[in-house]
C-alpha cells in the first residue's frame, strides 16, 4: 500500500468514526479527543488530518452534499420511475454501506442551530426538494402523479425517506420498505 493510499484510508477511518460520534453525541458534545480515543490514535495525529472539529464536520457535510447530488444523475423515462429509482438506490446503498443512514442524520442535524453558521448554510444549500418538485410537475402534467402542490409533495417524499433512514439507524432489525411503497405517496389514484 502506498503512502497516499494509507493516508486516504486513515482519513476515511477518521471521517467514519467522527460521523458515528457526531450522530450519536451531537456536534457540540463531541470532542476531538473523543474521536481520537475511539480510533486509538493521538489527538496530534488527528489534527494532522483535520485542523479542528469544525473542519472535520465541514468535510462530512461536504461529503453529504456530494451524495445529495447523486439522485440528480439518475436517468428515467417517466417521473414515478425517477422516485422509485432514487428510493432503490438510497436503500441499496445504505444496506451495503451503513454509514449512509448516519449521513442522513448528520445532514439533518447540520441544518439546525448550534452548528457553525458557514457549515449550516452549506448543509442548507442542498435542494433535493426543489429539484424533485420539478419532476413532480412533469408527472402531474402527464397524469401519473397525484394533484397537489409539487413542493409539498416533494417535501412529503423526502421527509418519508429521511424518517425511514433515521429510524432504520435506530432499529436496523426492521426491514426497509419496498421502494414502491414510498413512491405510492406520489402516485395518482385511479
Amino acid at each position: 500500500m502506498t503512502r497516499k493510499e494509507q493516508k486516504e484510508m486513515r482519513q476515511r477511518q477518521i471521517m467514519m468514526k467522527a460521523l458515528e460520534l457526531f450522530v450519536t453525541k451531537g456536534f457540540s458534545e463531541t470532542k476531538i479527543s473523543d474521536i481520537a480515543e475511539a480510533l486509538g490514535i493521538s489527538v496530534g495525529l488527528l489534527f494532522h488530518y483535520y485542523e479542528s472539529k469544525e473542519a472535520l464536520y465541514r468535510a462530512l457535510v461536504e461529503m453529504g452534499l456530494e451524495n445529495t447530488k447523486k439522485p440528480e444523475g439518475i436517468e428515467f423515462s417517466e417521473p414515478l420511475e425517477y422516485f422509485e429509482r432514487v428510493t432503490e438506490a438510497l436503500f441499496g446503498a445504505a444496506e451495503k454501506q451503513p454509514w449512509v443512514f448516519r449521513m442522513f442524520v448528520l445532514m439533518s442535524q447540520a441544518r439546525r442551530q448550534g452548528i457553525p453558521e458557514d457549515i449550516r448554510q452549506k448543509a442548507l444549500s442542498a435542494d433535493q426538494v426543489g429539484f424533485s418538485a420539478e419532476i413532480i410537475k412533469r408527472g402531474q402534467a402527464e397524469g401519473t402523479v397525484r394533484e397537489g402542490d409539487p413542493l409539498a409533495l416533494s417535501f412529503t417524499f423526502w421527509c418519508s425517506i429521511q424518517g425511514i433512514m433515521e429510524q432504520h439507524l435506530v432499529t436496523p432489525e426492521i426491514p426497509l420498505p419496498e421502494p414502491g411503497w414510498v413512491t405510492a405517496i406520489l402516485r395518482k389514484q385511479a
